[in-house]
């Protein structure tokens, strides 16, 4: 049986109290790994770990130094590319094409935020002085210190890249708690970050789960300086409790119910090719995808006929198969979830456009976390799986017959993180973009990201942004420097 370890201070670790939990299959519910969880004392180690490298050579590298080592962090994630996918396929269920492009991109992470720092500005002012001599003001960056970094399960090597990169660019270190669903491209990542040459300490792992285990020992540890965490906005409402003491600062980037609007002018073709990859992408697990749609009256029917064609054209598959575009959801605690809202859709009077239960697996394949791709249309705003969010491969879609309608209608939810408008109509596109509640906003596509640009969510999806010069607000301290002359 594979073991995943924890990785403290460069060295791979079972732990203290010996302790390990099950890592199972999302294809078949049979275990393939057991993971080390990590302690209190652990936990406590790799923080220590992490202080210490501050001081140590990584504090005392240039930006120049670190950036040159962060590439070389890239390059050997992509010469190690398909155990880094083989490793998340395992965890996941995911097709390999998808894992290719999410791995491709937390190589990318490194070499971006690495970018970023060599070449942003901060600031400078000349002033006055009543002697007339003048002073001059200048900003500087310095890291935050040790930053705890709490991962989630559904994209795991690229959003765990999405925050370590930058911090790491900007001098800090990290602790990185993976989902205990998908522990196994963090504990690959330790092994690359050795093998480059990044100092003890830089980079520590620690393996477990949230409440009274290893996800509350980091975020209420003392000694980490900053956390930064994507998930479920329960655990993020925790994780920001348990930041406010010592005032630590946090960047949460939550939960979601996305709405996409497509007005009658739309290109048919272009919307249902975006909304097949925004409602059924990775199973639905995907923080931007799409559970709301909204359609304007005369395409209506149009849109859900061409929609439902292309879900009945998905193949359910194990990874290996390259003609499979959907595989299985990330356990069977969160296939019972998702089948509970397919339940209730029907209970609340939905009309099942296509799906609704689970396909029929060959085999040990029938023990998996299996779900079918799912339409529904009939309900109103308030129906239970309009409002809450399911995270799964499913959507409902929804006439509508204005535009002040549909915009009042896609912010009426607790959530902001995305949104997609389809329409030909340039006017109605910036006017209709400017109002609505997210974070990200796309016209005509999704799931476009610039990692330049700003990301984040509104409302209970988040706060704080990521990307380009906006992670470096998180992950650095801007200091004033005031020269009297």
């Amino acid at each position: 049986m594979k073991k995943v370890q924890n990785f403290i201070n460069n060295e791979f670790y079972d732990g203290s109290e010996a302790k390990t939990f099950p890592k199972l299959s999302p294809l078949n519910n049979a275990q393939i790994a057991e993971v080390c969880e990590a302690s209190k004392s652990d936990v406590d180690a790799a923080v220590m770990s992490a202080k210490k490298a501050l001081k140590g050579p990584w504090g005392k590298m240039t930006t120049d130094e670190r950036v040159a080592i962060l590439y070389k962090v890239a390059d050997e994630i992509t010469r190690r590319f398909e155990d880094f996918v083989a490793a998340e396929v395992a965890d996941t269920g995911m097709p390999q094409h998808t894992s290719q492009f999410m791995c491709v991109r937390g190589a990318q992470n490194f070499k971006v935020f690495a970018d970023v720092i060599k070449n942003v500005p901060t600031e400078f002012f000349e002033m006055a002085t009543p002697d007339g001599k003048g002073a001059m003001n200048y900003a500087i960056r310095r890291p935050v210190g040790v930053v705890g970094v709490v991962c989630p399960w559904n994209a795991p090597l690229l959003l765990m890249t999405w925050k370590v990169g930058p911090a790491l660019a900007c001098g800090n270190t990290v602790v990185v708690k993976p989902s205990e669903e998908t522990p196994q491209t963090a504990a690959l990542l330790g092994e690359v970050m050795r093998d480059v040459g990044v100092p003890e300490g830089v980079y520590n792992v620690v393996h477990g789960f949230g409440p009274n285990s290893t996800g509350e020992f980091l975020t209420t540890h003392q000694d980490v300086d900053a956390i930064t965490f994507t998930g479920e906005t329960r655990t993020g409402a925790a994780i920001m409790k348990a930041a406010a003491d010592g005032a630590r600062p946090v960047s949460l980037e939550m939960g979601g119910k996305n709405a996409a609007i497509v007005f009658a002018d739309a290109d048919l073709n272009v919307a249902t090719e975006a909304l097949m990859r925004s409602c059924f992408m990775n199973t639905g697990q995907v923080c931007l995808g799409t559970e709301r749609v909204f359609v304007e009256r005369p395409l209506f029917d149009t849109l859900v006929s061409a929609l439902k064609e292309k879900v009945a054209a998905l193949k359910i598959g194990i990874p290996s198969d390259h003609a499979s575009n959907m595989g299985p959801l990330i356990s069977k605690e969160h296939q019972a979830k998702v089948l509970s809202y397919y339940k209730k859709a029907v209970e609340e009077g939905a009309n099942v456009v296509i799906g609704g239960g689970v396909p029929k697996m060959e085999g040990d394949l029938a023990n998996g976390s299996w779900v079918e791709p799912t339409i529904w249309t009939g309900l109103n705003d308030d129906a239970t799986i309009a409002v809450d969010e399911i995270f799964g491969p499913c959507t409902h879609i929804f006439p509508f017959d204005t535009e002040d309608e549909v915009i009042e209608r896609a912010n009426n939810t607790k959530y902001g993180l995305s949104s997609a408008i389809f329409t030909s109509n340039l006017q109605r596109a910036h006017r209709v973009a400017a109002q609505i509640e997210a974070g990200v906003v796309w016209v005509n596509s999704w799931f476009l990201r610039d990692l330049r640009t700003a990301f984040g969510g509104a409302k209970n999806s988040g706060i704080g942004r990521e990307g380009g010069v906006h992670s470096l607000e998180f992950y650095t301290e801007l200091k004033n420097v005031c020269i009297k002359l």
